[in-house]
Parts: structure tokens; sequence; C-alpha cells
């Protein structure tokens, strides 16, 4: 099984990380890496999302996972579970903020072909988890002004 995660701490309630992961104009605004974002982030929504890494190819995604200022999942792939990707958000209460981890997993038949031209995204999941910690860690310090 192939697949992508990056840690982080952002200096900001898991309620405010959550706010800003859940808000799909923040995250196209943001440096986050994503060119486009169409649809609603809520439970059972499906979204559709183009990023920096591929912006010629939208990706359609289901949030099959939902609890917020915890956890949520998006999911997305071919049909018969011939190939998955599972992007995985966990927001764990931190005595400095919030712990954000984001892992993204491959499987399914056609896992091993398509994987293979897949880039290494740990680039991009860098940039994610630092443009959400910007986003937060922003509008956590306007609150407190």
């Amino acid at each position: 099984m192939t697949f992508y995660e990056v840690h982080r701490t952002i200096a900001a309630s898991p309620q405010r990380v959550w706010a800003s992961l859940t808000d799909a104009r923040a995250l196209v605004s943001g440096d986050l890496g994503i060119v486009r974002l169409e649809g609603t982030i809520a439970e059972g929504a499906t979204i559709t999302l183009w990023s920096a890494v591929n912006p010629g190819r939208a990706f359609p995604l289901r949030v099959t996972a939902f609890v917020p200022a915890r956890e949520m999942t998006w999911a997305g792939g071919l049909p018969l579970g011939l190939f998955s990707g599972i992007r995985r958000f966990t927001l764990t209460p931190a005595a400095a903020g919030t712990e954000f981890h984001m892992r993204e997993d491959y499987t399914g038949l056609l896992a091993p072909l398509i994987t293979k031209s897949i880039p290494d995204l740990t680039p991009s999941f860098e940039q994610f988890a630092r443009g959400l910690a910007a986003l937060a860690e922003t509008t956590a310090a306007e609150e407190t002004r």
C-alpha cells in the first residue's frame, strides 16, 4: 500500500483548525495547494477538488467521516474498488494548540499501476499543513485582539 502523511502542531484550538479545514473558500484562497474546490465540506457531501499538483484534473470526493474538531475523511477512486484514495484528517488537542495529522492511503487492484504515475506528494502535503496552520493561527490571533 502506498501512502503519504504529514504531522504539524498548529497554535490554535481544534475548533479553530476545524473551521479553517472545512471552509472551502479559505482552503482555496490560502496557500494550501488547492486551486479550486466545489461543494460544501460537510458530512456525506460530495466535493470536487483541483490541486496544484495536477490542476487539469478534477478529483470527485465524498466526505465519508465528519466528527467536528476531531476527524474527517475524504474518499475517491474508481468503481468496484479497483482504486481508492482515502484522505484522513485528525485533530488532537495539545498543550500548544492542535496536533494535525493528514494521511492519504491508496488501495485496490489497480493501485500498484496507478501509484507509479503519482508524483511524490510529500511537498504537497507539507504545503497543505503549512497553509492550514497559517489560516488557523491568523484567525486565532485576530480573535484574541
